[in-house]
């Protein structure tokens, strides 16, 4: 009988080890509330970064006569954005395709339906939080050009550029491309957004040339109220954009949420102070620059990094850009109207370098939520996000002076010198922003 029972007791051990078709094989998805009742709040606060908060801002830092064309441009872009990112956008860069871009297996949101995840969320949730995303970033660009580009070569631009840019960087990152393979940090678009936004600003800036009168006439902000609302609205809105970016209602959120703010208000204060010494004075403005400068350089750390790497990046922010932000006007002469590459741009390259340093968990009370615990690994990880930023430089800018040489070869790029001067409200729209 012992012979027996211990037979009996084997099989029933071999029987345990044995996968269980319910359980052990694959637990079923399930969708989390609590997830997708936060990354739906944070789609809409990344939208409202856009519209109002950037279409406020940039608004009010260009002349009178030009308000309502970059409100318009914030408004069109909005549009033409959100329907290439359903017909094929999405499946182009978070379909599975290969190292270098998605395939078209989720063309018109394909297989996606109300009980579809992606993770524990809605799939639909997540191709609409990333649609966001996609709708900012050529937003961004108009900056670099605003008061002088044809509003038909701004529309076919920023789908070109949406297309053969954003898109396939995108994919690249986190979609399953080649540097998400490698190891790279970005959390929430340091490389995705900022670089490419700011690369292509600058560029577009360089072919149109600078605008009528620059560095002999003044071309103040026409309403500092308007900016300082829309840059309210832009701090607020980012606690989504970062915040959302760990597609979970967690600790990793809060805590990006945490270090994006204060890498705000630091870079904030640093630029208030910089300007003060340099000037004499501080200025809404700079408080407002510095703000944003923070915001774009803490993006692709935030999920990263703790809050004394958080203090530092933002002290960086602001005293870099600043620099940054000067020497590209007045001594390289480039008329980047609003500042993108220096802002965002530089912001964005500095962001991305310092989060393979301040993720490093060795560093004491600036130590973050990488994986590199000694000198050696946190250079490997600057390396990979090295060679991240070179790529998407070089990439960017020759796509995007691809783009624009052939959009002005279609439809022209630049408006009339009597256009010019008129405004583009009233040239392009036939509207006035204001009617006193």
């Amino acid at each position: 009988m012992s012979i027996v029972n211990r037979s009996i007791r084997a099989a029933f051990g071999v029987m345990a080890l044995m996968p269980i078709p319910a359980m052990a094989v694959a637990e079923e998805a399930v969708m989390n509330s609590a997830n997708t009742g936060w990354i739906m709040t944070t789609t809409a606060l990344v939208l409202f970064m856009t519209l109002p908060g950037l279409a406020l801002f940039y608004g009010g830092l260009v002349r009178t006569k030009n308000v309502l064309s970059i409100l318009m441009q914030c408004f069109a872009i909005a549009g033409v954005a959100s329907i290439i990112w359903f017909l094929f956008g999405y499946s182009l860069a978070f379909g599975e395709g290969n190292a270098w871009i998605g395939d078209f297996s989720k063309v018109m949101l394909s297989g996606v339906g109300k009980e579809t995840l992606s993770g524990d969320i809605p799939e639909s949730l997540f191709m609409m939080f990333q649609m966001t995303f996609a709708i900012i970033t050529p937003a961004l660009i108009i900056g670099g050009y605003a008061e002088r580009m044809k509003f038909s070569g701004m529309l076919i631009f920023s789908v070109m550029w949406l297309i053969l840019v954003y898109i396939p960087v995108t994919h690249w990152v986190w979609g399953g491309g080649w540097l998400g393979d490698m190891g790279l940090y970005d959390f929430a678009g340091g490389i995705v957004v900022h670089i490419t936004a700011g690369v292509a600003a600058l560029v577009a800036a360089m072919v149109l040339g600078p605008r009528r009168g620059f560095g002999s006439a003044a071309m103040m902000p026409h309403n500092m109220t308007m900016t300082v609302t829309g840059a309210g609205m832009l701090w607020v809105g980012w606690f989504g954009f970062n915040g959302g970016s760990a597609l979970a209602s967690d600790g990793s959120a809060a805590m990006a949420i945490l270090v994006t703010h204060i890498s705000a208000a630091m870079g904030a204060i640093t630029w208030v102070v910089r300007e003060w010494i340099k000037f004499g004075k501080p200025s809404a403005l700079g408080a407002v620059t510095g703000m944003v400068a923070g915001l774009g350089t803490i993006t692709p750390a935030s999920g990263f990094v703790g809050p004394g790497g958080a203090l530092i990046i933002g002290l960086l922010a602001g005293a870099v850009c600043f620099s940054a932000t000067n020497y590209l006007k007045q001594v390289l002469k480039i008329d980047d109207s609003l500042d993108v590459f220096p802002v965002h741009g530089v912001g964005g390259i500095m962001g991305t370098l310092l989060a393979g340093v301040f993720s490093a968990t060795s560093l004491g009370v600036f130590s973050g939520y990488g994986f590199a615990d000694g000198i050696e690994t946190i250079g490997g990880q600057v390396y990979v996000q090295f060679i991240g930023v070179v790529a998407t430089i070089v990439f960017t800018a020759v796509v995007s002076y691809l783009i624009l040489k052939l959009v002005d070869k279609l439809v022209g790029l630049r408006v009339t010198e009597e256009e010019e001067i008129e405004g583009l409200d009233v040239a392009l729209h036939e509207e006035r922003g204001y009617d006193l």
